[in-house]
């Protein structure tokens, strides 16, 4: 998977198409992440107290990693990512578009 925890991501397919927001944690079997404050949808909470009183949360859903685009840090557009091997055989990821890290 080209994206990781941490990395900040652009969706560009759904209910949130062009919002940004950051990578809280990636499920690499099924190609899916979990954006911070994107994707949210409500469940429905049963009181687990006599006292208290059953309420309406809001929670972030996975979506697929191909409905994201990294958002490269240096030039702040949405690309794709390639991998450059430098000369200690060490793989890095870099931007498609200015060819920075990323």
């Amino acid at each position: 998977m080209r994206i990781k925890k941490g990395d900040q991501v652009k969706i560009i397919v759904g209910k949130d198409k062009g919002k940004t927001g950051k990578v809280s944690k990636t499920f690499k079997d099924a190609g899916k992440i979990i954006v911070e404050g994107l994707n949210l949808y409500k469940k429905r909470v049963k009181p687990k107290g006599q006292n208290q009183k059953g309420e309406i949360v809001s929670m972030p859903r996975p979506l697929q990693v191909s409905n994201a685009m990294l958002v490269c840090p240096s030039c702040k557009k949405p690309t794709r990512v390639g991998f450059k091997i430098e000369a200690d055989n060490k793989k890095i990821r870099i931007c498609k578009k200015c060819g920075s890290s990323v």
